[in-house]
C-alpha cells in the first residue's frame, strides 16, 4: 500500500464533497467518460489565460531563444513531476495534473518583476493588491470563458479542489513539512500568498513541486544564456558536495528534478507531511540563495525590470487617463485613431466584463462614477497580455507612422 492511499481525494474521502463542489452546477453528458478533476484539467488546457502562458516570461524575457523556458513549460514541468510524485505517494494524480496546469494562469507579464509593478499601481491607485496566485483565482471563477455544446459562453467553473491549489500554490516553502489545512474556508477570504495551506494533499504537491520544477530549470537556462561563469558553477558544485554529494552525481537541470523528488517520496509520510531529509533540505535552500544571488539579481535581469517597469506603467497610465466625468468614453473616442490596437483591445476589455456595456450581463467591474473599479479593471486587463502583446501595444504608444 502507498503511504498516502488513505488521504488521497477519491469517492471514500471524507472531503470528496467538499472537493468536488463548483460555484455552479455544471453541464452533464450522459456519455461522459471524464472525472471532475480531468475535466477540469481540459476546461483550464482549453482556456485563453493557458494559450497566453507560451509568450510569458519565466525568468528570461521574451527570449528568441526556443531552448529557454517560458511560463508555459514551467507549468508543464510542474504538472510532470506533480503527476509522478503523487502516483508515487498514492494521491490523486489527476487532481494534481489539474491544479499544476492551472496554478499560474493569473501572472502577469514579464514574470514576477511584472507582477511586482502591477501591485505597486494597485497600491498607489486605488489602495489594492496584485498577487498572481489570486488573480488565478479571479481568472478561473470570472474572467475565463469557454463554449459549450450549444455554443454558449460560460465560465471555466472549477472544482473547489482545484481552485484551492491555484491560490494556494506559492512556491517559496521555508519549512520542511507541509501538511493541508483543515478548514473548508471562502477562498476570496485568502488575502496574500502563503496565508494558509492548501486544502489537500494533492495541492501540497504541486506547492513543493512548483520549487523542484524551477530551481533546476533556472540554472539550466542561466548557463546557457552565459548568465553563470565558471566561478558561479564551481560555487554550485560546491554547494552540491557541501550537501548532497552522494546523492546529486551533478547540478543538472536532471539530476535535481530526479533526486529531489525521489527524496520527497521517500522521506513523506501523513505523520511527518511532505518533506524531504534534512540534507536535500538544506541543499534547496542553497541552490535558491544561490539562484537569487547570482541570476535573479543579476544586471542584466536589472535592465530587464526597468524595461518591463516601462511598459506596463506606460500603459497603465495612458489608460487611466481616458477616464473623465465617470466614465472613458470620451477618452476612448480621442484616441482611437492614435492607438487603435490598444483601444480596440481594452474597448473590448470593457465591454465584456463592466458595465460600460449597456447590454452586458457580466459585468466583473463597476466602471462607471467609480475609478477605482475602472483601475482594478485596467489591472487585470494587463495582467491578461502576453509579453509580446504588451511589448506590441507599447510600440503603438511611441511610434509615429
Amino acid at each position: 500500500m502507498k503511504p498516502f492511499e488513505k488521504q488521497a481525494v477519491t469517492a471514500d474521502n471524507a472531503l470528496w464533497e467538499n472537493c468536488n463542489a463548483r460555484l455552479e452546477p455544471i453541464d452533464r453528458r450522459q456519455n461522459e467518460i471524464r472525472s471532475n478533476f480531468w475535466r477540469d484539467y481540459n476546461r483550464i488546457l482549453h482556456s485563453k489565460a493557458y494559450r497566453r502562458l507560451k509568450h510569458k516570461t519565466q525568468v528570461f524575457h521574451a527570449t528568441q531563444n526556443d531552448h529557454v523556458c517560458t511560463r508555459i513549460e514551467h507549468v508543464q514541468h510542474v504538472c510532470s513531476v506533480s503527476y509522478s510524485i503523487a502516483q508515487q505517494l498514492g494521491l490523486n494524480t489527476e487532481l494534481a495534473l489539474a491544479i499544476g496546469i492551472g496554478h499560474d494562469i493569473g501572472h502577469a507579464p514579464f514574470g514576477h518583476d511584472g507582477e511586482k509593478i502591477l501591485n505597486q499601481l494597485a497600491e498607489q491607485h486605488y489602495q489594492g493588491h496584485f498577487w498572481h496566485e489570486g488573480n488565478g483565482l479571479f481568472f478561473a471563477d470570472k474572467i475565463e470563458m469557454l463554449q459549450n455544446e450549444n455554443g454558449t459562453n460560460t465560465r471555466l467553473n472549477l472544482t473547489y479542489a482545484v481552485r484551492d491549489g491555484i491560490i494556494s500554490h506559492c512556491g517559496e516553502v521555508d519549512q520542511n513539512s507541509l501538511y493541508p489545512r483543515n478548514e473548508y474556508i471562502d477562498l476570496y477570504s485568502i488575502t496574500r500568498p502563503n496565508q494558509y495551506p492548501p486544502y489537500t494533499w494533492e495541492a501540497c504537491i504541486v506547492k513543493i513541486a512548483d520549487k523542484i520544477s524551477y530551481l533546476g530549470r533556472d540554472l539550466e537556462d542561466a548557463q546557457r544564456l552565459k548568465i553563470l561563469g565558471k566561478i558561479q558553477l564551481e560555487e554550485l558544485n560546491d554547494i552540491r558536495r557541501r550537501y548532497y554529494s552522494h546523492l546529486l552525481p551533478s547540478a543538472s537541470n536532471t539530476a535535481l528534478i530526479h533526486n529531489f523528488a525521489i527524496d520527497l517520496c521517500q522521506n513523506s509520510t501523513p505523520q511527518k507531511g511532505i518533506c524531504f531529509s534534512e540534507e536535500c533540505f538544506q541543499t534547496i535552500n542553497a541552490i535558491k540563495e544561490f539562484n537569487y544571488r547570482h541570476i535573479y539579481s543579476h544586471p542584466r535581469l536589472a535592465y530587464y525590470r526597468q524595461y518591463a517597469g516601462m511598459i506596463i506603467t506606460s500603459v497603465f497610465h495612458l489608460l487611466n487617463h481616458l477616464y473623465k466625468n465617470g466614465t472613458p468614453e470620451q477618452g476612448i473616442r480621442e484616441n482611437e485613431a492614435c492607438f487603435p490596437k490598444l483601444i480596440r483591445s481594452f474597448h473590448k476589455w470593457l465591454d465584456d466584463y463592466t458595465d460600460y456595456n449597456a447590454n452586458n450581463n457580466n459585468i466583473i467591474y463597476s466602471v462607471l462614477d467609480n475609478q477605482s473599479e475602472y483601475q482594478k479593471s485596467i489591472i487585470g486587463f494587463i495582467s491578461s497580455m502576453s509579453d509580446y502583446f504588451a511589448i506590441e501595444i507599447h510600440h503603438e504608444l511611441i511610434s509615429f507612422e
